[in-house]
């Protein structure tokens, strides 16, 4: 019956796709041929509120698997360039002190609106040869470590913290198990969860699995409009519930991974919206948002003592899960 539905739900998607693209180019078309008049004019502007109307309806409803395609959108931006837009002054930390440095995660000192602050996030590439390095933004135990590190050193300053999420999950090769990537991901959960200085967490892309909750720990977290969050794939998902990688969407809509699914069961603080079509289409009005939740965010929790912020960190995590009939 569920994969009826989202066949059915999948064509519909598509003809409304097919109709704003007709449309779109019904405008091109017709500022190409009108004379200038009021008529063609007015004809124009009622096409392109049109466009906009179905536009609207279309992104608004969009299913989980959509929005996995849009989180994972190659021009979607990562952390580097939101910290161009946001920050001033970054300087990267480099390596973790007992094994190398780990290109997929960025950590470093900036200032955000004037005050020194702490960043750590992952970064995928742009090109192949970028994704490569970066290993596709999925961090080894160095990279972690090197994580860990940072945090360690806003403690000892009492900076805050920002973390930008956006990996498919944590290196799973076994140069990474051989040199401990779970101890690596348990360690950085303890210690967040103990570090007295504000941790701000953004999923700006994919949130997947321990890769991602270990630099997700936080008193705040935030989810773009159209990124994901889940401990699981939904092709890893698929192959294991149904030996079907095929599946994915099926697999997608069950885990309830999208940020209105975890806003409702209460695991992130807040939505931020994108633009309609994506973070991608508009990087710079995201960054926008973005700025203002983070302020807002930051205020809320900057001026409280260590042991308060503390125990209100300690009571959101320990409330997750807890359902009742």
């Amino acid at each position: 019956m569920l994969k009826r539905r989202k066949g059915e739900m999948d064509e519909k998607e598509k003809r409304r796709q097919k109709e704003i693209d007709a449309l779109e180019r019904d405008v091109e078309e017709l500022l190409r041929l009108s004379p200038n008049g009021d008529d063609a004019e007015e004809e124009i502007e009622r096409l392109r509120r049109q466009v906009a109307d179905l536009k609207h309806d279309f992104y608004s409803h969009l299913g989980a698997w959509q929005r996995v395609q849009l989180a994972r959108h190659p021009l979607r931006p990562y952390t580097l360039d939101y910290v161009r837009m946001l920050f001033e002054g970054f300087s990267e930390i480099h390596g973790d002190r007992a094994f190398a440095d780990d290109p997929a995660l960025i950590c470093g000192m900036a200032f955000y609106h004037g005050d020194p602050v702490m960043i750590i996030g992952q970064q995928k590439g742009r090109d192949t040869k970028q994704r490569v390095a970066r290993n596709w933004g999925q961090a080894k135990p160095e990279g972690y470590r090197k994580a860990l590190r940072v945090m360690q050193l806003a403690a000892k300053f009492k900076r805050p913290i920002f973390t930008f999420v956006d990996t498919p999950g944590a290196y799973p090769g076994v140069g990474a198990e051989e040199r401990g990537q779970a101890e690596a991901i348990a360690k950085n959960l303890r210690e967040m969860a103990r570090l007295p200085v504000p941790i701000l967490v953004t999923i700006t892309g994919e949130g997947g699995s321990g890769g991602a909750l270990a630099i997700a720990l936080g008193d705040r977290i935030h989810m773009l409009e159209n990124s994901v969050y889940s401990v699981i794939s939904p092709e890893g998902c698929a192959s294991i519930m149904w030996r079907d990688s095929t599946k994915a969407e099926i697999a997608a809509e069950a885990l309830r991974i999208t940020a209105n699914d975890l806003l409702e069961m209460k695991l992130v603080d807040e939505i931020v919206p994108e633009p309609e079509g994506g973070a991608h289409l508009d990087p710079e009005s995201t960054a926008k948002t973005l700025d203002g939740v983070l302020r807002a965010s930051l205020r809320s929790v900057a001026d409280l003592p260590p042991a308060d912020l503390l125990a209100k960190r300690y009571e959101k995590f320990r409330r997750m899960g807890q359902f009742f009939a």
